[in-house]
């Protein structure tokens, strides 16, 4: 596919004129109303704005019969990771045989055009070829690079109102994606060069971002949309699964979640590589952990630790308290598929140690 564009809005949004024509469907949640650029899409005729967190296949395919039912020939996504995924799900199925479950249907490329308005700068889901929808309540990860948006518009204004948590959590989300997928076992030359570059730009501006200096808003935007171009070819690791069941038996945001994964896993496996899984070996994974210090600004991998840790300390986020039954569920609940990425084996006793290194911080 080719490059994905990026456009930074100006004030009065001209940069949308082009963009606008033809039968557009407007994909969204509810929090449009808060942002500015709600003002710009008001004559947009067809809007699906029928969006949930943890979005499902029947959401998806009220989407479709409305893109159909209005002959729409492209779409506009607004929103964080939600409406990324239902506007990706839309278009990569529009040209499907309804009568059969899309998810069970072999995926064909078309020519619908897809673009994204990010109001968040921590998902980067709009730089991925990745989904996730849920279907009779199970996740299904939808995957193909035609669903990757061809456009992206960078609006600083959408960090404006964001509540302060989640700043933060998106913020961890972005830092984590780019962390996890500089050692990923997937990783290339091009992928850590997305990660090194994400992790400078949020080391360089995290703080005058969680001071509310909207000077540094599109840098912080532009570093989520690079830790998603690197997520879109390494996946994510451990830390990303192991955040999953955190979420859901604690309510924390995914950011948070991850963060605190990686502040344990990352030490591990540096203390661990002689338990390495990267067919590249140790001696790789050495480099890796040289050059992952570098990007953040550290003399050693282990300085680099410290210096993730402290910012979660920082940003003053709770840990979660564990009730009895707790580490059983955890420990179980870590999806095998994610682990084949990370570069160091874990089984699920390590995991359940990580998981009480967690809750001990």
């Amino acid at each position: 596919m080719s490059e994905q564009k990026i456009i930074v809005l100006s004030d009065d949004y001209k940069e949308f004129e082009q963009y606008l024509t033809g039968n557009v469907m407007l994909v969204c949640d509810n929090s449009l109303q808060y942002f500015k650029v709600a003002d710009y899409l008001k004559d947009v005729k067809v809007k699906f704005d029928d969006i949930k967190p943890n979005p499902t296949y029947e959401t998806v395919v009220e989407g479709i019969r409305l893109f159909h039912e209005n002959n729409c020939d492209k779409i506009i996504a607004v929103g964080g990771g939600s409406a990324m995924d239902v506007a990706k799900c839309i278009k990569l199925y529009s040209n499907m045989d309804d009568s059969v479950n899309y998810l069970k249907q072999t995926i064909v490329p078309n020519d619908v055009e897809l673009y994204a308005i990010p109001t968040t700068a921590g998902t980067g889901s709009e730089a991925t070829r990745y989904a996730v929808i849920y279907f009779e309540g199970e996740k299904q990860s939808v995957s193909d690079y035609s669903c990757i948006p061809s456009v992206v518009f960078v609006d600083a204004s959408v960090l404006a109102t964001l509540p302060e948590y989640q700043k933060k959590s998106t913020m961890l989300d972005a830092l984590s994606h780019a962390t996890e997928s500089f050692w990923s076992v997937n990783s290339t030359e091009e992928s850590r060069k997305y990660s090194k570059e994400a992790v400078m730009k949020i080391m360089q501006y995290k703080d005058s971002y969680m001071a509310k200096d909207d000077s540094c808003y599109i840098e912080m935007l532009k570093a989520s949309n690079i830790a998603g171009k690197a997520i879109n070819i390494t996946q994510t690791t451990a830390g990303h699964a192991m955040r999953y069941k955190l979420t859901s038996l604690y309510g924390i945001a995914h950011g948070h979640a991850a963060a605190l994964c990686v502040s344990v896993l990352w030490p591990y496996m540096i203390d661990n590589t002689d338990k390495c899984i990267d067919p590249r070996g140790a001696e790789h994974l050495n480099k890796v952990w040289a050059e992952l210090a570098e990007a953040y600004g550290c003399n050693s991998p282990k300085e680099a630790v410290d210096k993730f840790r402290g910012i979660i300390k920082e940003l003053e986020l709770s840990i979660p308290v564990p009730e009895d039954g707790d580490y059983e569920v955890l420990k179980t609940s870590v999806n095998p598929v994610r682990l084949k990425n990370n570069p160091i084996g874990l089984d699920e006793e390590t995991v359940d140690r990580l998981y009480h290194q967690i809750m001990e911080q």
